[in-house]
């Protein structure tokens, strides 16, 4: 896997750091209660702090980093509520792209999310969370971007992250292989034009996806033990 934490160009710094360090923390490798320094991070990074430091007060208003003031800087821990009203935004968000997008779909957009629910089924074969995921984001994102909604987009990608740490490593036992099956029918709903078949099936998707994490920090919470991110 490759390290999120490498490097970056000059170009777009503060972006660059900020799509890094959500990369980071969504993958596990800057870990829930982490402590987070700039001077530490711009090293990693190649950057000067400034970057970093602007990255940091992003993620902490998108809920994956927490500040207290003279004190620490470091990741948020899953937490139930959170987690579970980011994935009812983002679910929301996906019906109103589905019920726009259907009836503007063409036979390539069609093919795309075929082939896209080709690779996520491979990739769940194979049990590589990171390209099963990005498969899965790929497909979706064939009807948030026929969509044309920017306010929709920019909303799944705010909230999508505070989901996705929480997904990935419980991805082999969340019951992937009927995620292929409900994209297979998403699919067929899309072709056949049926916009509100397109948008019941996506809220399925999106509302197991929701109980599933929901379950997971809640028995972290019972237990004590940390929620899988």
């Amino acid at each position: 896997m490759d390290d999120a934490l490498r490097p970056v160009g000059r170009t777009l710094l503060r972006d660059r750091a900020y799509e890094s360090l959500r990369e980071a923390i969504v993958r596990g490798e800057l870990a829930p209660g982490a402590l987070l320094k700039d001077c530490d991070l711009a090293d990693r990074l190649g950057l000067s702090r400034a970057p970093v430091r602007d990255a940091l007060a992003r993620l902490t208003v998108e809920g994956l980093v927490e500040t207290k003031p003279q004190s620490y800087t470091r990741v948020t821990r899953p937490v139930s509520r959170i987690v579970r009203d980011a994935a009812s935004v983002v679910r929301v968000m996906h019906e109103l792209a589905a019920r726009t997008a259907v009836p503007l779909l063409g036979p390539e957009a069609i093919r795309a999310m075929r082939e896209a629910n080709e690779r996520f089924a491979a990739a769940v074969l194979a049990s590589d969370v990171e390209a099963a995921l990005a498969a899965d984001d790929e497909l979706h994102q064939v009807l948030v971007g026929a969509s044309g909604n920017h306010a929709a987009a920019a909303t799944i990608a705010r909230y999508t992250p505070l989901i996705r740490r929480v997904e990935r490593r419980l991805f082999g036992d969340s019951g992937s292989c009927g995620s292929v099956e409900l994209h297979a029918r998403l699919i067929d709903a899309c072709a056949a034009g049926d916009a509100e078949a397109a948008v019941r099936i996506t809220s399925e998707i999106w509302a197991a996806l929701e109980q599933l994490a929901d379950d997971a920090i809640e028995v972290a919470e019972v237990t004590g033990i940390p929620a899988p991110v």
